[in-house]
């Protein structure tokens, strides 16, 4: 496998195209391989988007890292202006990674004239959870992946279990539109102390960073209680996340691995829990397979 150390910086369509194409000529005149896997990012990476293109590195030849802050996946009030935008630092970090390529293109490139009128809709599923927290979310993250799938022509892409809703709508969306790549998930990263990988726990400070680490004990507290049944997990969990100073929950719920729907109580299987709170004036979400025997 060649591992390209250097990426290089594309902000347009047309050159990242181009690039990929050359880059694959290459790989072909040297009797290697060529298969692309695309790391679709926000920017502002952290160790777990470093654990992404490691594993998109692992699985195929060419790399390439998007980093894109989609205005479609924010809403009226939501943080689109003061997001973080770590370029230079992003870069960087995946130089020591083996990206190929970073594709930061400007909002202009991504949408020429303005907020897209075409869009995916992420359906009902996209309206629970997160989504109902932030109405529209999920349209425009979709809407973002396929522009970029459509773009870059990966054979496989890359994405996180720590946005789990995320996944199962990507899946989804790949298998509903026959799309021609494979969806690779890798398992949340953690901080030692649990707390799941996030670009927003920047913003917590040492109190709530502490109180924090409640989802994950809340979780694994739930796991370990599922033998007893989903009314037993989801009761474990509240029992240490409403104990949790600085913690106000949001949803706490047990969904169907292929559905993404609440099962009922007496539901028996692998199932997923998915948690979101706010932890001080931070929002986090985290979630946590579960076996109910």
């Amino acid at each position: 496998m060649t591992v390209l150390t250097k990426p290089e910086v594309i902000d347009t369509i047309d050159e990242l195209r181009n690039s990929l194409c050359l880059a694959k000529q290459n790989a072909a005149a040297r009797g290697g391989d060529a298969h692309v896997v695309l790391v679709p990012t926000m920017g502002a990476l952290h160790a777990g988007h470093r654990e992404l293109v490691r594993r998109a590195v692992a699985v195929g030849d060419i790399v390439v890292v998007s980093v894109f802050v989609n205005p479609l996946q924010f809403g009226v009030n939501e943080d689109l202006d003061t997001y973080p935008r770590t370029l230079d630092a992003d870069v960087a970090a995946l130089a020591e990674e083996g990206a190929a390529f970073v594709f930061a293109p400007h909002a202009q490139e991504m949408y020429p004239d303005g907020a897209s009128s075409t869009r995916l809709t992420a359906g009902a599923v996209g309206g629970l959870y997160e989504g109902a927290a932030r109405p529209g979310h999920f349209d425009g993250m979709l809407t973002v992946v396929a522009k970029l799938l459509n773009i870059v022509e990966p054979d496989i892409a890359v994405f996180g279990q720590k946005d789990a809703q995320q996944v199962f709508l990507v899946e989804r969306m790949v298998a509903d539109l026959n799309l021609r790549v494979r969806i690779e998930v890798v398992p949340t990263v953690r901080e030692d102390n649990g707390l799941a990988r996030s670009s927003r726990n920047r913003n917590l400070d040492e109190p709530a960073r502490t109180a924090a680490r409640s989802l994950f004990v809340g979780l694994t507290a739930a796991a370990a209680a599922a033998h007893s049944g989903v009314p037993a997990a989801i009761v474990a969990a509240h029992a240490v996340i409403g104990a949790a100073p600085l913690v106000k929950l949001d949803y706490l719920v047990v969904v169907h691995p292929h559905t993404f729907l609440p099962v009922d109580d007496d539901y028996r299987g692998q199932a997923r829990m998915l948690v979101a709170a706010v932890v001080g004036s931070t929002r986090l979400i985290d979630n946590i397979s579960l076996d109910i025997p």
